[in-house]
């Protein structure tokens, strides 16, 4: 399963927005409206942005308009999209524990060897996997022989993450209140885990909490397409309707802005690229076996599926695009005020 990246709305929601239901009262929560021209225009847009900016030429420009015309053209085939309802991490990896670490999610293969690269220069000690989810990085540090104490907020994704490491210290909590003394931590490893968060400045209050001077700070976050722009994920709930959960996508600025008066200094930052192309003629993944998904009208819209309709837009668009951004801080020995002006 790849991991969606479906392009809409930024949306900047306060935790108290999901509410949940309760018996007898209508569930109220926010939606998002996911439809599939507003993607595939979108591309064609971004890609159009690039001709005119001058990366391609006046042929690429007019085939690119061609292209609108056509998705167009193909409205009733594609539907009139999906309207989901947001829902909480918790609500959403209750569902998707069971799949998270299965074959073909392009993100975590790009992401998993560069964190792991800068995980490996680090000498052992205690290390906090925040978020660690199914324990796929907790795994590593453990055999890095690190002392790891694993915390998530998804009992179902502890309860895998349990069954790998059966000996591993493992604590259900959430990024803002970690389960963990202060300043007794030598690594604090979090990981895709800040995309779902709506501010940033009390999470990494937190990390500077825990972490001893002179502590490692090691994040990663998945890119949007376009920066600032959210993209939420879609999925089921166990009743089968449409679900999404809410995905914020932090400009570059915005972790400096959290971090540094905090005392973290920036040892390392590097943002992978998207493989290039990203998808073959057909639309299928380059990265997996070809054959795309098969795009269903009444379905919620499966980007990957959407791209064999729009390949060369989808590849122009993509192209040297990051996938992900990648940091490794250190909390200075002399820490600061905690509280960001």
């Amino acid at each position: 399963m790849r991991m969606p990246l479906i392009l809409t709305a930024l949306i900047r929601l306060p935790s108290s927005c999901h509410r949940q239901q309760t018996a007898g009262v209508p569930d109220r929560r926010p939606t998002v409206h996911q439809h599939p021209l507003a993607y595939l225009i979108g591309l064609e847009g971004v890609a159009l942005l690039r001709c005119f900016a001058g990366e391609d030429d006046s042929e690429a420009t007019t085939a690119r308009l061609a292209g609108v015309r056509r998705l167009l053209d193909a409205a009733e085939e594609l539907g009139t999209g999906v309207t989901g309802t947001l829902i909480t991490t918790q609500e959403g990896y209750r569902t998707w524990a069971s799949s998270y670490d299965a074959p073909g999610n392009q993100l975590i293969d790009i992401e998993q060897p560069v964190v792991h690269r800068i995980l490996d220069a680090l000498p052992p000690g205690v290390a906090v996997d925040a978020a660690c989810g199914t324990g796929r990085h907790t795994v590593h540090l453990s055999g890095l022989g690190h002392r790891v104490i694993g915390v998530d907020s998804s009992p179902h994704m502890l309860a895998v993450a349990a069954s790998k490491l059966p000996e591993t210290d493992l604590r259900l909590g959430g990024l803002h209140r970690l389960p963990v003394a202060s300043a007794s931590a030598d690594l604090l490893l979090c990981a895709l885990a800040l995309t779902h968060v709506p501010d940033l400045h009390p999470v990494f209050s937190e990390f500077a909490r825990v972490l001893r001077p002179g502590g490692h700070l090691v994040l990663s976050d998945a890119r949007s397409l376009l920066e600032g722009v959210g993209r939420p994920m879609p999925g089921r709930d166990r009743a089968g309707r449409f679900v999404v959960m809410p995905w914020f996508d932090w400009r570059t600025s915005d972790y400096l802005a959290a971090a540094l008066p905090l005392g973290f200094e920036v040892r390392d930052c590097q943002e992978p690229l998207r493989p290039n192309p990203l998808v073959r003629e057909d639309g299928s993944t380059v990265s997996d076996p070809p054959g795309p998904a098969q795009h269903d009208p009444l379905a919620p819209p499966n980007i990957w599926a959407l791209h064999a309709y729009a390949p060369e837009a989808t590849n122009a668009a993509y192209r040297n695009r990051p996938v992900a951004i990648i940091w490794h801080f250190q909390l200075g020995h002399r820490r600061r005020d905690r509280r960001p002006r």
